[in-house]
C-alpha cells in the first residue's frame, strides 16, 4: 500500500479548510495552519470549522495548528491558500521551515498589487523555488458546494508534468476530480479574470438588470479574458476549460460567491469602502481590478468591462451604466 501524502495546508479559511477535506478525503494526512489558535482547537476537537464552513464536520485526516513550523515539518506538498495581497508577507516565515523538495500549490486567485505578478511567482520570487516545484489549482470551487461534497472538477498546472500529475492524484477523491496541463499561465489568469468579470455581473444584478444583460457581460468579458490572457502566453483552450468559463459560470451565477456578492452591493449603492468592510472575506475581484488593468494597459490590451468595474469602485461611472453595449466604440465595426 502506499504510504499517505504528508501534505500541509497554509490558511483555515472556507477554501483552505475545504481543500484540506478534499486532500484528507483523498487519504492524505493533512496539517492545516490556521492563524488562530481558537480555530485550531476547535478544528481539532469539535471537527468544525463553524465560522467559514457551517454545518460542515471535516474528516479526522486533519490536524490543525498554528505553529507554522509544526505544520511544515516533513509537508512533502505544501498548499496557500491566504488573501492574494498578504501572501509575501506570509511566506517570509514559511521559508526557513520549507522542506527540501517540497511542491508548493498555489490555491489563490490575484496579482499582487505592488507587482503585477501572479501568485506563482510571488511563490518563486520570496521562495527561491524552481517552477518544476510550483503548482497552481483552480477551477469552478465554490467552498462551502465542495465541502458539501457535491461533485466537481479541477485543473491543477505546472511548468513540470509529473508535479502536475502528483498534485492532481492528491486532490482527486470521490467528489472532485483534478485534472492536470502545463499552462500555468492560462490556469491562473483564468480563476484572477474571472472575478473581475463576476463583479461586473453582481453590478448588474445589484442594479435590478435582468437575464439578458447578464448573458452579454458573460460571453463578452469572456472575450476580454481569452485576449488578455493569450497576450501574456496562455493557451485558449484553457480559458475556454474548467479554469476559466467554468470558473467564470459558477463565480457569476452562485450567491455564495464573494466577488458576486461585492458587486451586487455596490449596484445596490454602497460605496467601494463600505462593500469592503461589510465582507467577512476577501473579494479578490476588488484587489485586482488595478493591476490587471495595469498589465492590461502594458500589452495594449482592450478590457472595456473591466475598466467600466474601476470606474464604479472609483464612484466616477453610476452603476446602472455598466454595460456591454457602452463598451464598443459606435463608429466601429463590431465584430463577437
Amino acid at each position: 500500500m502506499t504510504p499517505a501524502a504528508r501534505v500541509a495546508v497554509l490558511g483555515a479559511g472556507s477554501w483552505g479548510t475545504t481543500f484540506a477535506k478534499v486532500l484528507a478525503d483523498g487519504g492524505a494526512d493533512v496539517a492545516l495552519w490556521s492563524r488562530r489558535p481558537e480555530l485550531a482547537t476547535e478544528i481539532n476537537s469539535g471537527r468544525r470549522n463553524s465560522h467559514y464552513l457551517p454545518g460542515i464536520n471535516l474528516p479526522a485526516g486533519i490536524r490543525a495548528d498554528s505553529r507554522l513550523d509544526a505544520v511544515l515539518d516533513g509537508a512533502e506538498q505544501v498548499y496557500v491558500s491566504v488573501p492574494s495581497q498578504a501572501l509575501r508577507g506570509n511566506l517570509e516565515a514559511v521559508r526557513g521551515s520549507l522542506a527540501s523538495g517540497a511542491i508548493v500549490v498555489s490555491l489563490m486567485k490575484g496579482v499582487e498589487r505592488e507587482t503585477g505578478l501572479r501568485m506563482s511567482e510571488v511563490l518563486a520570487d520570496v521562495l527561491d523555488l524552481d517552477a518544476r516545484r510550483i503548482a497552481v489549482a483552480s477551477g469552478p470551487n465554490l467552498a462551502l458546494e465542495v465541502a458539501k461534497e457535491w461533485p466537481t472538477a479541477a485543473v491543477v498546472a505546472s511548468s513540470d508534468t509529473e508535479t502536475a500529475q502528483l498534485v492532481a492524484r492528491t486532490a482527486t477523491n470521490g467528489y472532485f476530480r483534478s485534472f492536470f496541463n502545463t499552462d500555468v499561465i492560462g490556469t491562473e489568469f483564468g480563476g484572477v479574470l474571472k472575478n473581475l468579470i463576476a463583479v461586473a455581473i453582481g453590478i448588474v444584478d445589484g442594479v435590478g438588470y435582468g437575464e439578458n444583460t447578464k448573458a452579454s457581460i458573460l460571453t463578452r468579458g469572456l472575450a476580454e479574458m481569452t485576449d488578455f490572457a493569450e497576450a501574456f502566453g496562455a493557451q485558449p483552450g484553457t480559458i475556454a476549460g474548467l479554469a476559466g468559463l467554468g470558473d467564470l459560470i459558477a463565480t457569476s451565477e452562485s450567491p455564495l460567491s464573494r466577488n458576486n456578492m461585492a458587486g451586487r452591493l455596490l449596484g445596490q449603492g454602497y460605496a467601494f469602502d463600505e462593500v469592503v468592510a461589510s465582507m467577512e472575506q476577501t473579494a479578490e475581484g476588488l484587489a485586482s481590478v488595478r493591476p490587471v488593468l495595469s498589465l492590461a494597459r502594458e500589452r495594449g490590451i482592450d478590457m472595456p468591462i473591466v475598466e467600466q468595474v474601476a470606474q464604479v469602485l472609483d464612484g466616477t461611472l453610476d452603476p446602472k451604466d455598466i454595460a456591454p453595449h457602452l463598451t464598443t466604440d459606435p463608429d466601429l465595426p463590431l465584430g463577437e
